[in-house]
């Protein structure tokens, strides 16, 4: 299954959660699009678990494929696996490229990256899915700092996280790695993990 290229709002609509993080999608109309969107059934254990997995995936806007690998990725290493699974993802350029406020939504943060706007430790870097390491630097090239998406988003004053720097001269640094508690507060990675161990 490729990645959505679709419509987010109706996504956010019809799995009650808003993917961009801002909770704009749901104020308007919280409920599911279409004829019957104001009549939620009830969800299997099943349809629970592919609901929380469909929320993270359109969150970072990946593949199935892409998503089911990084998760096997994940549970091999030490720890929590949904933990460790949010965090690697979590850990991608183009979501970090976003973090630091260089593009409003990670759909243009991942069109900064693929069009090779982005430098990685002053290397230009074109894959969105490359996994940046604690202590990487971040950084727009020089001729790409005057393309309106990018101006608009860094007018927009971003709210930066914790995890991620940016210094006066526009460098971004990935600090550190995320603690649970510092993103998708609304997101229960347990049950990714029962959907993918069932």
């Amino acid at each position: 299954m490729s990645r959505y290229t679709g419509p987010t709002w109706k996504v956010s609509r019809r799995l009650n959660f808003s993917i961009s993080e801002s909770g704009k999608e749901l104020k308007k109309r919280p409920f599911a699009p279409g004829q019957h969107g104001q009549r939620r059934s009830k969800l299997s254990d099943y349809g629970v678990q592919l609901q929380e997995k469909q929320k993270v995936r359109f969150v970072y806007g990946v593949s199935e494929k892409q998503f089911k690998k990084t998760f096997f990725e994940a549970s091999k290493l030490a720890g929590k696996s949904g933990v460790n699974f949010l965090k690697l993802l979590e850990s991608r350029l183009d979501n970090i490229v976003y973090r630091l406020g260089f593009a409003r939504t990670r759909a243009q943060a991942r069109q900064l990256v693929n069009h090779g706007h982005i430098l990685v430790d002053g290397q230009k870097v074109d894959i969105p899915s490359y996994r940046l390491t604690p202590g990487q630097t971040i950084a727009l090239r020089e001729k790409s700092k005057s393309l309106v998406v990018v101006k608009d988003a860094l007018e927009a004053q971003f709210a930066h996280v914790d995890y991620v720097a940016l210094d006066a001269n526009g460098v971004g640094t990935f600090s550190r790695l995320p603690e649970r508690n510092e993103f998708l507060f609304d997101v229960n990675e347990q049950l990714i993990v029962e959907f993918y161990n069932r």
